[in-house]
This record gives C-alpha cells, sequence and structure tokens, in this order.
C-alpha cells in the first residue's frame, strides 16, 4: 500500500505518511489558490477568455485537492478508484491528488 500511517521505513521510500501526504496536498492547494487569486485580481483585459479557462482549470484542481484530502481521511488515498491497486508513491510524489494509477489514467482520457 502506497500510504504508510507510521513513520518511513528504512528499506526506503515506498511510502508515504499520512502527514507527507497531508504536506504535498496542503502545498498544492496554496500554490493553486496563490494562481486562482492573481488571476481574478488581474481584472479584465484582452486575454479574458485565456483567463477563464486556467481560472476553471484551478477550480478543477482545487476540487481534485479537497477530494484527495477525503480520501486520505477515508483511508482510501493511495488506493486508484478504478482498479483499486496501490498508486505506486512516485506518481503521488509528483501528483498527490492523483486519483488513479497511470494504466487507469491513460484508459479514461
Amino acid at each position: 500500500m502506497p500510504l504508510d500511517t507510521a513513520a518511513r521505513r528504512e528499506s526506503g521510500p515506498e511510502h508515504l505518511t499520512a502527514h507527507e501526504a497531508r504536506q504535498r496536498l496542503e502545498h498544492e492547494r496554496a500554490s493553486r489558490l496563490v494562481q486562482l487569486t492573481a488571476i481574478e485580481e488581474a481584472g479584465p483585459g484582452a486575454n479574458d477568455q485565456v483567463m477563464a479557462v486556467q481560472k476553471d482549470a484551478l477550480q478543477r484542481v482545487l476540487k481534485a485537492i479537497d477530494a484527495a484530502f477525503d480520501r486520505l481521511e477515508n483511508g482510501t488515498y493511495g488506493i486508484c478508484q478504478d482498479c483499486a491497486q496501490p498508486i505506486p508513491v512516485q506518481r503521488l510524489e509528483i501528483l498527490p491528488y492523483a486519483r488513479c494509477c497511470v494504466g487507469c489514467q491513460r484508459r479514461t482520457t
């Protein structure tokens, strides 16, 4: 299982602790909120359509981050929602709000 609620094992970085996962998610949320605030403060301009698309994308990521927090709380964080297999820790380190493993993600896109 990719999420280890105890401390990291000495054998290597194959597990994320709940604390590490929470920190990564909080960092992702904070980064996206800064970006969203910057877009909203930019005001009307020549690139309104581009800004609207960026704002929509940021809001979708924020929802995905909130859903990852929910999975962390209910014990399903790090488990693929499609195949129920563990999501590799490397994927969670890069995309902490990932809901699927790479194989399942490829099949849905």
